[in-house]
């Protein structure tokens, strides 16, 4: 029996969730979409613990920091929860001296004591999936240009076509513009993460912190002012360039020469569209040293415009529960946005912080999978199209059925599951000794199941089996099933799974959509789309093979 002791509420910590069903299935998409496309570009995965000696996370994120959650001194080394991966990514380039250079990608929690906003995707853990190139033998901007190239692909691979912006700037550009117009070099990182704030707040907020509470001078203030609300593309370098002051700056010349040459590459990279260069972009974190980036879609922005006291949250009050108490989860705020759905930058100087050998140069981008899914989720949701997501991933259900004396064929059963798992498909049977037809086609039309293998005394004494295709219409011929030789039940299964899965790419190409369980593009009615596949299908094999 259960010692007695004090009530307490049983449920997860707050900013953090138990994930399940769908939602898992959903997120492993997501995390399959980015890791092929990281694959692709030549990445290699690493692994870090979770958890790092507080002095390698101590002095990198700027105002950040506050964040970081220590763990206890247990009479040992004292240690923090990681905070992002770039950091301690940095940490293994400086312990491991040989790796000179290196396409790394890694996903995995991390950890900030945020004010959550759970459906927001807002939370205190959360997974991050990174991507770096590091290496001091690559020419200037084009690991920079691969980077933001697979961003594009990471979200068009999504179905995000169209729905997303990537904003551009220099952290030498940024710091060139504040020298220019007067910022004294000992306030440029304060400055700089007020400026970080015009993505929450109306300049007017912004230019009120930076004089009140950062000390800054007014007529300072209002030079800045003029800068950081441009937005354009290379048509913004130029003007920059015009500009005499800016131009004669040794920062801005730095920053102007890299994102000329980036723009370059990007342009044959075919990335440059969904790129907005924004000068109020500032990321707010203290290593990165040149191109900076984040990017943003729909739910982003909050939809309204938070007063300046909600973007800082005022402590705690003891007894009192408030709109700016740091711990209340904020989801239904509508002055709180899902903010950034990824960003990075170059940092060339992190490494060196922990060893004394050479810099080694870095660029990475960093997707921030929980608001990923927390907005694919909402589009999904909105989407009355939108294809059902299955629980699991099993292509076939192995049922039987019988007249009077049934006695289950549940040895037969098993064994068809066995040969058929053994051939690598996926299949499931009913636990049941005799089970019910209607409860096994009910468990397999549940979960979306495509295939059943129906087994029946008759047929099996004939060494026969039927495979049906689920949820054909009437009148279908092969609407009952397939009768098949039992012993190549296998090798039927996989071509029928085959030949499905080449339909389905033929209907989704027929529709011109980018379908990712059910998140859609532009509706096309299924008459114009069975047309466009029945067109579609019967594809000459010479001519496929020289596609």
């Amino acid at each position: 029996m259960a010692p007695k002791g004090p009530k307490f509420e049983l449920k997860t910590p707050k900013g953090t969730k138990d994930w399940e069903g769908k939602d898992m299935v959903i997120r492993d998409k997501i995390f399959s979409t980015i890791t092929e496309v990281f694959k692709r570009h030549g990445g290699v995965t690493i692994d870090t613990p979770v958890f790092e000696l507080r002095e390698i996370l101590a002095g990198k994120y700027g105002e950040d920091s506050k964040l970081i959650y220590d763990l206890a001194d247990q009479g040992g080394e004292i240690c923090s929860l990681r905070y992002d991966l770039t950091v301690p990514f940095a940490r293994w380039l400086a312990m491991n001296k040989d790796v000179q250079q290196i396409k790394r990608y890694h996903i995995a929690k991390v950890y900030r004591r945020d004010q959550p906003a759970m459906t927001k995707g807002r939370m205190r853990e959360f997974y991050q999936c990174d991507f770096d190139i590091a290496g001091a033998l690559y020419d200037p901007m084009l690991p920079d240009a691969e980077v933001i190239r697979i961003v594009n692909e990471v979200f068009e691979a999504l179905g995000w076509r169209g729905t997303f912006t990537i904003k551009l700037n220099h952290r030498k550009i940024l710091d060139g513009i504040f020298q220019v117009c007067g910022v004294p070099e000992d306030k440029i990182r304060s400055i700089s993460s007020a400026v970080d704030k015009l993505d929450k707040l109306p300049w007017a907020d912004v230019r009120k912190e930076m004089v009140e509470e950062k000390g800054l001078d007014g007529e300072v203030a209002d030079r800045i002012g003029e800068w950081v609300v441009l937005k354009g593309k290379r048509d913004l370098l130029e003007k920059l360039r015009a500009d005499e002051k800016l131009a004669a700056n040794e920062s801005m010349q730095q920053g102007m020469n890299d994102l000329d040459l980036l723009f370059t590459y990007l342009e044959h990279f075919n990335a440059s569209e969904t790129v907005s260069f924004d000068l109020s972009l500032a990321r707010g974190l203290d290593y990165y040293t040149g191109v900076i980036y984040e990017v943003v879609t729909e739910g982003s922005a909050p939809s309204s415009t938070p007063a300046p006291q909600e973007v800082v949250p005022a402590p705690k009050k003891r007894g009192k529960k408030s709109s700016t108490d740091p711990d209340e989860d904020r989801s239904s705020d509508p002055s709180v946005g899902v903010g950034s759905v990824a960003a990075g930058g170059r940092y060339d100087n992190l490494v060196g912080m922990f060893s004394g050998k050479a810099q080694v140069p870095c660029v990475g981008i960093s997707f921030g999978v929980d608001r990923i899914f927390s907005i694919t989720k909402a589009r999904m949701e909105a989407d009355k199209n939108a294809a059902a997501v299955r629980r699991n991933e099993v292509d076939v259900y192995v049922m039987a059925f019988g007249g009077s004396g049934f006695k289950g064929l549940l040895k037969e059963r098993m064994s068809v599951c066995a040969s058929l798992w053994q051939a690598g498909i996926k299949a499931e049977f009913l636990y049941k000794v005799k089970p019910k037809l209607q409860n096994q086609f009910k468990a397999a039309e549940t979960n979306g199941v495509p295939f059943a293998v129906v087994l029946g005394e008759d047929e099996l004494a004939q060494g026969k089996v039927k495979i049906k295709e689920m949820g054909l219409g009437d009148g279908h011929p092969e609407k009952e099933g397939v009768l098949v030789d039992l012993a190549s039940v296998a090798d039927e299964v996989k071509q029928r799974l085959m030949r499905k899965a080449e339909l389905d790419g033929m209907t989704i190409q027929a529709e011109g959509l980018r379908v990712v369980h059910g998140v859609r593009g532009e509706e096309v009615t299924p008459g114009e789309a069975a047309a466009a596949v029945e067109i579609a299908a019967p594809v000459d094999d010479d001519k496929q093979q020289q596609q």
